[in-house]
C-alpha cells in the first residue's frame, strides 16, 4: 500500500486505494489497477453508517447500478438486489452473494450482523462474474468478513444501538364524505342527506358530506355494539390520519460483543449478537441470536482458514392483509377506541377488523441456520500453490400458521343497546365467517459448494507477470419439505395437527423433495505487464444436473443412458493504466490517475428447478373417476432440448484522478445480449399440449454509469467529501418465437384488468392494461352515457425499471465529529396500485370529494364524439356517467366501471425522492480515554428514510420500490422511518 501525496496545506495522509488489495471472484485477490471489470468496494464505516440491521438494505444508494428494492417492509423485511437490470423473464435477476469465498444466499446476507462484515465488493461487470458460470450471470456481491487483529492482546469490542420505528405515508383520503352509502335506509337512520344515507356499520365512504348542516359535527353512533351492550360515538367529522393510529411505535434494538486477538501467523475474532425487533403491528416481533467465528493460523507451507457461523432467528407476525382492512375506514371512525373490541364490536361490518385478525391470524416461523467455510493453502513452492474452499450451509425452518374460527358459534347476540341492534349479530349484517385452520412446514435446504484450485504465479522477464488458477467446483443442493394441516380445531386455542378435524388433501399441500447438482472446471488467466498492462481471460465449463434428460426409448429399445450436456461460459478483457504507463502526463498534479479497461463476456442461466426436464407426468385426483388415480400427460412441460439463456456483454470502464484524488471519475458502457430467452409459449394442440417452456426469445440491455467524488476541503481538523453517481439502463426484448408479441408473467390484483408482460420492442418489466380511448387531443371519449370507452386491448402502460437513478452521499468530518448522508432519486417507473383500486371502491380517494357527489359525476377532461368513427366530430362532454345526475349515479360508476375497465387509472408514477440515511457520530478523542482501559469510544444518532418525496400522482398509495410482480399489494404496509441511537466501544 502506497500513501498518495496531499496537496499544500493537507496534513492528513490518504491511502490510494487503487493499491488496496481487493477480493474478487472465487476468493482471487487484485490490486484494483488488474481489476478488468466495473467494482466498487463499499467498506465498514460506510455500510454501517446509520446501523441498518439488513446488510443488503444498508447498500442502498451507495452503488451505481445497483438496485436494492425493499419489498416486505415487515417485521422481518425483506429486499431483492439487482445489478444492471433484468436479463432474463422467467428466471432469477438477483445478484449473486459470495461470502468469504464461498457461494451464499441473499437470506444469509441480510441476517448477517453487518459489523462483522469487512468489505462488500460489488462487481457489477459479467467480467468479474464468468468465473461463477450460471450462477454469476447477474452480478456478483463479494462479501468479506472480519479478521481479528495481529496484536497478541486480546481486543473487545461492544456495539449497542436502539430506535424507533413509525409509520409513514400512509394513503391520502379525502375528508369530505363520511360514513355511509347510497339507496341503503335503515331503521338506524331513512334520511337521505344529499342523496346519501348515514350507515353506522358501512365500511363505505359514500355517506353524506361532512359539512351538511343536518348531520355533520353530530355525535352519532360508528360500529357495531360492544361486549357490554354499549355503543361508541363519534362526531360525524374527519379523523385526519385515523388509519395511522392502528399502529404503534415500533422499537429496534441491536447488541453485539465481539472479541478478537492474533499473532503474526494466526488471527482468531468472535461475535454474538442480538437482534430485537418489537415492530408497528402489536404482537410482531422478531428475535434473531448470531455467533459468528472467523480464525486462521498459518502452520509452515499450510494454511487454513475457518468461519462459522450459526443463526437463530423467531419471528411472529400477523397473517392477514390488515393493511387492506385497514385503508377502508371511514375518517370518521377513531380507530383506537376498538383496539379491545372484536370482531362483534368492530367499527364496520362489511370489513374484517384489523384487531381481531392481528390477534387471531398469525404466522409464527423459527429458522436455524449454520454456515461453515473451510479454506486451505498450500504453498509448494513460490510460485505454485493448491486451495481449496469448502462450504456447508444448513437452513431449517419450522412454519406455523393458525387462524381462529369467527361464525355463528363465536358472534354474540347484541342486546341491551335500545337500538336497532338488539337481536342481531355481526354476521345478520353482511360479516362473512371465518373458518379456523392450522398448518405447519418443517423445511430442511442443505447446501454444500467446493472449490478446489491449483496456483501458478511467475515473473516470466522483469516486466511480464504470469498468474493461472486451474480449478473444480462442485456445487450440491438438498431440500426437504413436508407440511401437514387443515381446517376446523376441535378445540379452539389449541395449535396441533392433532386439533385439526378436516385434514387438507396431500395434493394441496406442500411435500416433497429435490436435489440439484453441479460440476465445473475452470481457470482464470492473469498476464500483467510494467504494473500498467493487464489482461485477465476466464472459461469455464459446466454440467448441471436440472439439464439431465433420461430420453423414452422407441419401441423395442433399451433403456437410453442420461444425456447431460454441458456448457461454457467465458471472458477476455485488459486494463491499462495511461499515468502509469506515461508518467510525463502527470506533471503538474492535475491528471492524478487514469484507467481503461473492457472486455467481452458469455455466460448462462439455466432457470430450471430441479427435475423440470425429466419429468415422469402427472398424478391427478378423481381421474379416471371417484377416488381412483392414475398418471396423465403433463400439458405444459419443458422442452427436452432447452438450453441455458446466455448473456453476451461487452463493457468499457474509465476511471479518472484530478488533484491528487481531490476530484475523481468512474464511467462504465455496457451492452448484454440475451440470446434463448426461456419462456412458455403456445404450440398446436395437435400435440396434446398447451404451453412448452423453451427458448423462445431474446433482449437486449444497454446502459452507463458515471460516479463522481469530490473533496472540497481536507485537513487533519476538516474534511468535507462529496460523491454523486448516475446510472441508466434499457432492457428491450428483441425477439419472440412464434409470432408473439408479448409473454404474460401475472396478472394485477384487485381484478384490475392489467398484469405485467415482457413486450417485444419494449421491456421485460411491462406494465400492460386497459386505456382510456382519447381523441387526438388527449381527451377521454365517452359514450352517450357518459361512459368512458375503453381499449379493447391491453396497452403499454408503464414498466418497473426506472429510466436512471440518481444517488448523492456526503460526509463532513470536524474533529471528532462525523455527519453523513445518503439519498437517492429514481424516476421513469411505474407501478400499478391495488390500494388504489380498493380506495376507489370504498369512496376515499381525493379525486371523489372534487365534485357534488349529490350532482352526480362528469368525467374530467371528456368529450363525445358526434359525427361518425371515420369522420368523428368531438365536442365537450357535459352528461353524468351513467346519464344519472345523482349521488348514486356518482357512487355506481365508482364501484363498477371504473375498478373493473380502466387500468390505466391505477398505474402510478413511481418517481421518488428518498432520503436514506442521515447520521451524525462523534469519535471520544484518545487523549481524554489514555488513562482508562477503554482503547476507542464512539456514540452517534441516526435516521433511517427521515425524508420521501413521491410523485405528484402517487398519493401515498404505496412505495414503488415494493412491487415486484403485476400488482402492489395492499396487504404491503406503508414505508416507516426509523430514528435511533448508538454506541461503540473497545477495549
Amino acid at each position: 500500500m502506497v500513501s498518495a501525496q496531499n496537496t499544500p496545506g493537507d496534513t492528513l495522509q490518504v491511502n490510494d486505494i487503487r493499491e488496496i488489495v481487493v477480493t474478487g471472484a472465487l476468493g482471487l485477490k487484485k490490486r484494483q489497477d488488474a481489476v478488468i471489470t466495473s467494482n466498487k468496494v463499499i467498506d465498514n464505516k460506510e455500510l454501517n453508517q446509520a446501523v441498518n440491521p439488513n446488510a443488503a438494505q444498508a447498500l442502498t444508494g451507495k452503488v451505481a447500478g445497483l438496485q436494492i428494492n425493499t419489498t416486505s417492509n415487515s417485521v422481518n423485511s425483506q429486499a431483492t438486489v439487482t445489478i444492471r437490470g433484468a436479463r432474463s423473464i422467467s428466471g432469477n435477476n438477483q445478484a449473486l452473494i459470495v461470502i468469504d469465498g464461498a457461494i451464499s444466499t441473499l437470506s444469509i446476507f441480510q441476517q448477517l450482523p453487518p459489523e462483522v462484515v469487512e468489505s462488500v465488493n460489488v462487481i457489477k461487470g459479467q467480467q468479474g462474474s464468468a468465473l461463477y458460470g450460471e450462477r454469476g450471470s447477474n452480478g456478483v456481491i463479494v462479501v468479506t468478513t472480519k479478521k481479528g487483529t495481529k496484536s497478541e492482546k486480546i481486543q473487545f469490542s461492544l456495539t449497542s444501538s436502539i430506535d424507533v420505528s413509525s409509520i409513514y405515508k400512509t394513503p391520502i383520503r379525502q375528508q369530505l364524505y363520511g360514513q355511509g352509502w347510497t339507496g341503503e335506509p335503515t331503521d338506524f337512520s331513512s334520511i337521505e342527506y344529499g342523496g346519501a344515507n348515514w350507515v353506522p356499520y358501512e365500511n363505505g365512504s359514500w355517506g353524506p358530506a361532512y359539512n351538511d348542516p343536518q348531520i355533520g359535527g353530530q355525535l352519532l353512533i360508528a360500529g357495531m355494539p360492544q361486549a357490554d351492550g354499549s355503543l361508541i360515538y363519534s362526531p360525524f367529522a374527519a379523523r385526519k390520519d385515523n388509519a395511522d393510529k392502528f399502529f404503534k411505535n415500533g422499537v429496534l434494538m441491536q447488541n453485539g460483543i465481539s472479541m478478537n486477538v492474533g499473532g503474526k501467523d494466526s488471527y482468531s475474532f468472535l461475535s454474538f449478537n442480538r437482534v430485537e425487533n418489537d415492530f408497528m403491528v402489536e404482537g410482531d416481533k422478531l428475535k434473531r441470536n448470531t455467533i459468528f467465528y472467523k480464525g486462521g493460523k498459518q502452520l509452515g507451507k499450510l494454511r487454513i482458514d475457518a468461519t462459522f457461523n450459526f443463526i437463530d432467528q423467531n419471528t411472529s407476525q400477523s397473517g392477514a392483509n390488515l393493511f387492506g382492512q385497514l385503508i377502508q375506514t371511514p375518517t370518521n371512525i377513531d380507530v383506537r377506541r376498538y383496539a379491545n373490541s372484536g370482531m362483534d364490536g368492530h367499527w364496520t361490518a362489511f370489513a374484517r377488523s384489523p384487531y381481531w385478525l392481528r390477534d387471531h391470524q398469525r404466522n409464527d416461523n423459527n429458522t436455524t441456520t449454520f454456515n461453515g467455510i473451510i479454506s486451505l493453502g498450500y504453498e509448494f513452492n513460490k510460485n505454485i500453490s493448491l486451495t481449496y474452499t469448502g462450504n456447508m450451509s444448513t437452513i431449517s425452518s419450522v412454519i406455523e400458521t393458525h387462524t381462529d374460527a369467527y361464525g355463528a358459534k363465536e358472534a354474540g347476540t347484541y342486546s341491551g343497546t335500545g337500538t336497532p341492534y338488539d337481536g342481531t349479530t355481526y354476521l345478520d349484517y353482511g360479516g362473512t365467517a371465518i373458518v379456523s385452520a392450522y398448518n405447519k412446514s418443517v423445511n430442511k435446504i442443505w447446501r454444500y459448494y467446493g472449490d478446489l484450485m491449483l496456483n501458478f504465479d511467475y515473473d516470466l522477464t522483469d516486466d511480464i507477470n504470469f498468474k493461472l488458477n486451474l480449478g473444480n467446483n462442485i456445487q450440491d443442493t438438498k431440500e426437504d419439505y413436508s407440511q401437514v394441516g387443515g381446517t376446523n380445531l376441535q378445540i379452539p386455542g389449541w395449535y396441533n395437527v392433532q386439533n385439526v378435524l378436516n385434514s387438507t388433501p396431500w395434493y394441496n399441500l406442500n411435500n416433497g423433495k429435490l436435489r440439484k447438482r453441479n460440476v465445473a472446471w475452470f481457470s482464470n488467466l492473469d498476464l500483467g505487464y510494467k504494473d500498467y498492462l493487464f489482461l485477465n481471460a476466464t472459461y469455464r465449463y459446466e454440467q448441471s444436473s436440472a439439464l439431465s434428460i433420461r430420453e423414452t426409448p422407441l419401441v423395442g429399445e433399451g433403456d437410453r443412458p442420461l444425456r447431460n450436456e454441458g456448457y461454457s461460459y467465458y471472458s477476455v478483457g485488459a486494463s491499462f493504466i495511461p499515468t502509469k504507463a506515461f508518467k510525463n502526463i502527470t506533471n503538474g498534479d492535475i491528471l492524478t490517475y487514469a484507467k481503461v479497461s473492457g472486455g467481452f463476456t458469455r455466460t448462462g442461466n439455466s432457470v430450471l428447478d430441479a427435475y423440470a426436464v425429466d419429468e415422469v407426468g402427472v398424478f391427478p385426483t378423481g381421474f379416471p373417476f371417484g377416488t381412483l388415480s392414475s398418471y396423465i400427460i403433463n400439458t405444459t412441460p419443458v422442452s427436452q432440448d432447452i438450453k441455458p439463456e446466455f448473456n453476451n456483454t461487452l463493457e468499457a470502464n474509465l476511471s479518472l484522478g484530478f488533484l491528487k484524488d481531490r476530484i475523481t471519475f468512474d464511467g462504465s458502457v455496457y451492452q448484454v445480449k440475451t440470446d434463448g430467452l426461456i419462456t412458455r409459449s403456445g404450440v398446436s394442440n395437435a400435440t396434446g399440449f398447451s404451453t412448452v417452456l423453451d427458448n423462445a426469445g431474446s433482449m437486449r440491455n444497454r446502459g452507463f454509469e458515471l460516479e463522481l467524488g469530490v473533496t472540497p476541503f481536507k485537513s487533519k481538523d476538516f474534511e468535507w467529501n462529496l460523491k454523486g453517481s448516475y446510472a441508466t439502463y434499457k432492457s428491450v426484448v428483441t425477439s419472440l418465437d412464434n409470432g408473439a408479441l408479448s409473454v404474460p408473467r401475472g396478472a394485477a390484483g384487485q381484478g384490475i384488468p392489467a398484469g405485467f408482460y415482457a413486450v417485444l420492442g419494449e421491456s421485460a418489466n411491462s406494465l400492460m392494461g386497459t386505456a382510456y380511448q382519447r381523441d387526438p387531443e388527449g381527451r377521454i371519449i365517452v359514450d352517450d352515457l357518459g361512459i368512458p370507452l375503453v381499449s379493447s386491448q391491453y396497452k403499454l402502460l408503464g414498466k418497473l425499471d426506472p429510466d436512471y437513478i440518481l444517488a448523492f452521499s456526503t460526509s463532513i468530518r470536524v474533529k471528532g465529529f462525523t455527519v453523513s448522508a445518503v439519498a437517492d432519486y429514481r424516476t421513469g417507473n411505474s407501478f400499478i396500485s391495488e390500494t388504489k383500486a380498493l380506495m376507489s371502491y370504498v369512496g376515499t380517494l381525493e379525486k371523489q370529494a372534487d365534485f357534488n357527489r349529490a350532482n352526480g359525476y362528469v368525467i374530467p377532461n371528456s368529450v363525445q364524439n358526434t359525427g361518425t368513427a371515420a369522420n368523428p366530430i368531438y365536442v365537450t362532454n357535459t352528461t353524468t356517467v351513467g346519464d344519472d345526475p345523482t349521488y348514486a349515479g356518482a357512487v355506481n360508476y365508482f364501484t363498477t366501471n371504473y375498478g373493473s375497465d380502466i387500468a390505466e387509472e391505477f398505474v402510478v408514477d413511481g418517481t421518488a425522492l428518498k432520503v436514506r440515511e442521515i447520521a451524525v457520530s462523534y469519535a471520544i478523542p484518545k487523549s481524554v480515554l489514555s488513562n482508562t482501559f477503554i482503547n476507542s469510544m464512539s456514540i452517534g444518532v441516526y435516521a433511517r428514510n427521515p425524508f420521501v418525496i413521491y410523485a405528484k400522482d402517487n398519493r401515498n398509495f404505496g412505495d414503488p420500490e415494493m412491487q415486484t410482480g403485476a400488482s402492489l399489494a395492499t396487504s404491503q404496509y406503508p414505508t416507516a422511518r426509523n430514528f435511533g441511537f448508538n454506541f461503540n466501544i473497545t477495549f
